[in-house]
Formats: structure tokens, sequence, C-alpha cells
């Protein structure tokens, strides 16, 4: 009688994939690749600091020239060192808050963010992570190129009533005020770029919000203007790095609350339509 034995095998085991959790640093350190990896990214913050330092030196030597001149603009003739060198500031805006927006919107006319919130399910860590990163190199491009701009600016108007050193009282606040500014701005283009999930969408809202609406206050009458006009997001922003301040103005802090306030609606409009809406 022949007996049959059956061997049993071991289930054959591939190599264990490590889990990986998803953690905030893992996120930001996603989104941080993912920025530098596009080429618009270099190309347009290397825009919004050109148009920051040129447009500061363009004004600068505007000025020194028409020193003495009878056709040189009032209010032009009243301008300062740090004035003159943040000139372009309203310029660097259109740059920084038009890639804040393709940093979110551009995912979506790709399909890209599918994937990304496939990896990250929980969703709003990748929207705050998208502000931060973009947000904190927004501000650091906004401060190197004030400081810029004034070193040269100001060299330029030396020895002309404009003329102003880093020493003057409110100098480097103002500076300083326009980097954080400018990071702002940046953050509430990343916000309308992931609540409109449209790349002109958001930047028709950005442009309106900043240059357009200003405009349009204008017509009202001046009663209503006093009071509508300096909580206006450029307005309340100009506020913070503006040098000398009066009654229709906020003063720096004011303007950096009214600001914040802003910026921290457009990302809650995002936080909402990211959670209750499909990608």
């Amino acid at each position: 009688m022949s007996i049959l034995t059956a061997t049993v095998e071991a289930p054959s085991t591939g190599p264990v994939r490590p889990a990986y959790r998803v953690t905030g640093r893992r996120v930001l350190s996603s989104e941080w690749a993912k920025l530098w990896s596009l080429r618009s990214t270099w190309i347009t913050l290397g825009l919004g600091l050109l148009f920051l330092v040129a447009f500061g030196l363009i004004a600068a030597s505007r000025y020194k020239s028409g020193i003495g001149s009878a056709h040189m603009d009032r209010d032009f003739a009243d301008s300062t060192a740090v004035s003159l060198s943040l000139f372009g500031t309203n310029f660097a805006q259109l740059a920084l808050g038009v890639l804040g927006v393709l940093v979110t919107a551009g995912e979506y006319s790709t399909g890209m963010i599918r994937s990304t919130l496939a990896a990250v399910p929980r969703r709003l860590p990748v929207l705050w992570s998208k502000a931060a990163v973009f947000g904190l190199i927004a501000l650091v491009v906004g401060v190197l190129g004030a400081f810029v701009a004034f070193g040269f600016g100001s060299g330029i108007v030396s020895g002309t009533p404009a003329a102003m050193g880093l020493t003057h009282a409110g100098v480097v606040r103002s500076l300083l005020g326009a980097g954080l500014y400018l990071g702002l701005v940046g953050v509430i283009g990343t916000a309308l770029g992931a609540m409109l999930r449209s790349v002109a969408g958001g930047i028709s809202v950005l442009v309106a919000s900043l240059m357009l609406i200003p405009g349009l206050i204008s017509l009202l009458p001046s009663s209503w203007q006093d009071n509508i006009s300096p909580y206006l997001p450029s307005n309340a922003g100009g506020s913070m790095f503006a040098l000398t301040h009066d009654s229709t103005t906020l003063s720096p802090m004011a303007g950096l609350l009214v600001f914040f306030g802003w910026t921290a609606l457009a990302l809650a409009g995002a936080a909402y339509r990211l959670v209750r809406s499909d990608v």
C-alpha cells in the first residue's frame, strides 16, 4: 500500500512594503517639491522680483530727474525714498497672486488634484500646505525685493528731499510690511484658485479685488468712500507698508488685521469648497 504524503508549501511572501503615514511634514514636503518642479514657478517669481525692483528704480530715477521742475506731479513731489522704492508693489502683487492661483487651480485643470487627494484623503492639509509653502516663498521674495529696491532707490534719491536711510523711523517696518503684504497676496491667490477651481476665474477675481473695485468705489459719494475704502483689501494692505498715515487710512496694525481677515475669509471659502465638493 502506497502512502501519499501531502507536502504543504509555505505561502510565498514578497517584499513587505513599509507602511507610510500621512503627516503634515510629508504633505508640506510634497507641496514644496511640486511647486519647484514647475518652470512657471521660477519664471513668475522672477517676474515678481523684477517688477518690484525695476519699477522702484524707475520711480526713483523719475523723481530725481524731475527735482525743481514745475511740471512734476504734486503727489509725486511729496514722495519719500520708501514710497518710491515700493512703487512696484502693485505690479509685483499681480505676478505673485497669479502664481498663487496657478498653484491650486492648475492641479484642477490638469486633473492632478485627484492623485493629490487620493494620497491625502483628509483634504484640508493639502490646502494648508499649499498656502503655507507658497505664502512663505512669496514673503521671502517680497522682503528681498523691497530691501533691494530701497537699497538702490535710496542711493538714487540721495541728496534730495526724499532721501532716507534704514535708520529713519518706520523704514524697516514699511519694507517688512510690503513683504508681508505680498506674502498674504500669494496666500489669497492660492485660496481663490482652490475655491473657484479655475485659473481664469481665480485671476479675474484677484485682479478685481485688488485693482478694479477700489476704482469703482471712487464713484460713490465721498461719505461712503471714507467708510468703505480703507477696508478694501488693497487699501488695507497698502496701509501695512505706508510710511505716513492720515484720517482716511488705517494704521499699520489695523491694516494688517483687516488684511488678515480678508485672507482668512478666502481660506475659509476654499476650505468649505474643498470639503463639500467632489473633485
